[in-house]
């Protein structure tokens, strides 16, 4: 592997292979951490793995694997018996790697060299499992370096990309969910005489304060969400489309392509946290909206999976759903089971869809005729290549188009502002005046027409 810059700390991965996981999926499991690390800023210098069959209660590897490993970090090997060592109130509070938002994230050093070669070791191990607070105490204890499971990694990764008001409230629930229960007591005794009562132990101290913050933030959020519902509310007979799909499947770039916006594209997991809605461009008569939402990832923890509420929602309430998928991933098959999954879950299996297979200009002719054989309704494009951009465009216009019915609308004239409404939610064919007002010969989906005979008629 490439040597690290000073910069950017390094880390070991851990992984065991459970029964029922093939060599294929174990290491594509492993390689995701590994971009996983590389999101959040770590040079992976290792990886551990082993075959259990099941996670080792104490440090989740054996004891050979776990030597192994203490040799990567400079850590003993072994779990120490007795009273776990104090860490410092910092990190006690914090509880986990990512609890700092601006600082230092690991809590370690920052991997220069001291003179005695320990820039070489990592101070972080990353573990591609779920696992418990005391699973991580030992192998932080055995180790000598900061632990985080692949939950931890996530959320710490949607923590840092989180950019507007709502995500950050959001992704900071499912923080304070997850370092919770990784408190751990503070050093110098184990009460404070503070709090509810005498005698309130620190820990459940700072479990009731993240309990009450959690409380407030979810005020905060359900406020931010009736404006969202409010302006999706306005958006509900317009003609809408959700890319969605695995984590840096190449969603944002069909954004950029689609609707020449300038969203964030990145070659990274979790570029894209924040729902974004743009016209399709050129714009079409009735505008097609076209919104980029977050990737899906195996794994990934229920608590984001449920804050995220507002992609979700862009993608049941979608008009159109394009399921983009990473043609150049072996793994492809996987990632596109998890999408339809989580999707299933929120009940958006009913929206119509369309299967997209992107980056398809990394495959040979072979791969390529292969993929086209076992999946004959997708279609094969590249968001790079203007003439597939142009037959993504249309492929959306058709469909919207074959939905569409050819109407008559009369607009009396003392509600003329509503002629306006007419351009803006249907095709106009013809326009015509007599006594009754104007006569437009329109074409719109159905229920684009129903609404606007409601508004002539209030």
């Amino acid at each position: 592997m490439p040597s690290a810059t000073p910069e950017r700390q390094r880390a070991v991965l851990v992984g065991v292979q459970l029964p029922g996981v093939s060599d294929v999926e174990h290491e594509s499991d492993l390689a995701e951490l590994g971009r996983l690390a590389h999101t959040l800023g770590y040079d992976v210098i290792a990886t551990v793995s082993q075959r259990r069959d099941a996670l080792a209660a104490a440090a989740v590897i054996g004891e050979g694997k776990l030597k192994e490993l203490a040799d990567l970090t400079g850590g003993a090997g072994v779990v120490p018996s007795g009273a776990p060592e104090r860490k410092s109130k910092a990190r006690a509070r914090a509880g986990w790697v990512g609890a700092g938002a601006d600082g230092d994230a690991s809590g370690h050093d920052d991997g220069h060299d001291d003179g005695d070669g320990e820039s070489a070791r990592a101070a972080m191990v990353l573990v591609d499992h779920e696992i418990s607070p005391s699973q991580a105490r030992n192998l932080e204890r055995a180790t000598g370096a900061s632990v985080l499971d692949r939950t931890g990694v996530i959320v710490d990764i949607f923590h840092k990309h989180a950019r507007s008001r709502e995500a950050r409230l959001q992704v900071e629930i499912a923080r304070l969910n997850y370092v919770a229960p990784r408190l751990r007591e503070a050093a110098g005794g184990s009460e404070r005489q503070r709090g509810k009562g005498a005698g309130e132990a620190a820990l459940e101290l700072d479990r009731r304060k993240i309990r009450d913050r959690i409380a407030e933030l979810r005020q905060e959020l359900v406020a931010i969400q009736k404006q969202d519902d409010n302006r999706r509310y306005a958006r509900r007979d317009q003609l809408r489309v959700a890319l969605v799909g695995y984590t840096n499947a190449g969603k944002s770039s069909w954004m950029r392509a689609l609707t020449g916006s300038q969203v964030l594209v990145a070659d990274k997991l979790f570029a894209t946290l924040d729902t974004t809605v743009r016209a399709l461009h050129p714009e079409t008569k009735p505008r097609v909206l076209v919104s980029d939402t977050v990737g899906f990832i195996k794994k990934l923890p229920h608590d984001l999976v449920a804050s995220f509420r507002s992609t979700l929602d862009e993608a049941l309430e979608a008009s159109l759903l394009v399921y983009v998928v990473d043609a150049s991933d072996p793994t492809y098959a996987a990632q596109l089971e998890v999408t339809e999954s989580v999707l299933h879950e929120i009940g958006a299996q009913a929206v119509p869809s369309l299967l997209l297979f992107n980056k398809v200009d990394r495959l040979d002719e072979g791969a390529r005729a292969s993929l086209e054989r076992k999946h004959r309704d997708a279609i094969f494009l590249s968001a790079h290549a203007p003439g597939d951009v142009a037959t993504l465009r249309q492929t959306i216009v058709d469909f919207f188009e074959a939905r569409m019915v050819d109407d008559e609308l009369v607009v009396p004239y003392a509600k003329q502002a509503l002629v306006g409404e007419v351009y803006e939610s249907a095709r106009v064919v013809s326009e015509d005046y007599d006594e009754t007002g104007t006569r437009l010969r329109v074409r719109a989906l159905p229920a684009a027409i129903a609404r606007l005979r409601r508004a002539f008629d209030a």
